[in-house]
């Protein structure tokens, strides 16, 4: 199997959709912590579930257990500091993991 990641902020729907028909994407998991924001436009949760199965052919799953909590999002759009997100992601990952 293999793992893709993809953003949906600074893309065209257009650009989103072509970028996972092209490589084939069968599943999305959406690891958002809030997948219906306002923010979110066409990804929002209901949307992108309909549009990933009628444009290609694509099933949606939220998983929100592996979305970063609130905390540790809002301090990364703070500081930018990738290091101090990573190791705090993935301390929160083996905390669940574990818990």
């Amino acid at each position: 199997m293999k793992l893709y990641t993809i953003g949906f902020t600074k893309k065209s729907a257009e650009n989103f959709f072509t970028l996972l028909q092209k490589n084939n994407i069968k599943r999305l998991i959406d690891i958002r912590l809030n997948p219906d924001g306002q923010l979110a436009g066409f990804a929002k949760r209901n949307d992108l579930a309909y549009f990933l199965s009628h444009l290609v052919d694509c099933e949606y799953q939220h998983i929100k257990v592996l979305a970063p909590t609130d905390d540790i999002l809002s301090d990364y759009r703070k500081d930018h500091d990738w290091d101090r997100y990573v190791k705090r992601f993935e301390a929160l990952m083996d905390e669940r993991k574990n818990g």
